[in-house]
């Protein structure tokens, strides 16, 4: 019994000085100082919480996809006849289907972008936190405007 408990001993001994070591080795870590930002940084971002900047940087985005998300799904379209045209008036019928998805995918998500952007930064403001609610209330807002936009 005696044993057990000097073998149980030294290898808690020897656990404990192996890890005594390995924190010998290390250097500790140091804490960084805070860094104020400049007078730059700080008009950067007072710039861009501005709402009308921040919706209308959403609207271009929201275009730039809605313009290639168009293009992309344009050039899937089948033509009805396509047994019957020709290689270059499948090709022009495309291309052709390619601007006009483009230009309504495009109109279609720079609105969304903006309503979505400027409904989430006004509610923001009006209620001062910025939470899960924001997103919640612009999306339904955003929703309910593409769904009267159809009538």
């Amino acid at each position: 019994m005696a044993s057990n408990e000097n073998s149980g001993s030294e290898s808690n001994n020897g656990a404990a000085s192996s890890s005594s070591t390995s924190k010998d080795g290390e250097t500790p870590t140091q804490i960084q100082p805070f860094r104020m930002p400049t007078v730059e940084e700080v008009r950067a971002q007072d710039v861009w919480n501005n709402c009308v900047v921040r919706s209308v940087a959403s609207g271009v985005m929201g275009g730039g996809l809605g313009l290639f998300m168009g293009m992309f799904l344009g050039a899937l379209d089948n033509p009805i006849m396509q047994d019957e045209m020709t290689g270059r008036q499948q090709f022009i019928y495309t291309a052709k289907q390619m601007g006009r998805r483009s230009w309504s995918s495009c109109k279609t998500f720079a609105i969304m972008g903006l309503v979505f952007s400027a409904a989430e930064c006004v509610t923001e403001k009006a209620r001062a936190k910025h939470d899960i609610t924001n997103t919640v209330v612009a999306g339904c807002v955003t929703g309910g405007t593409m769904s009267a936009k159809g009538d």
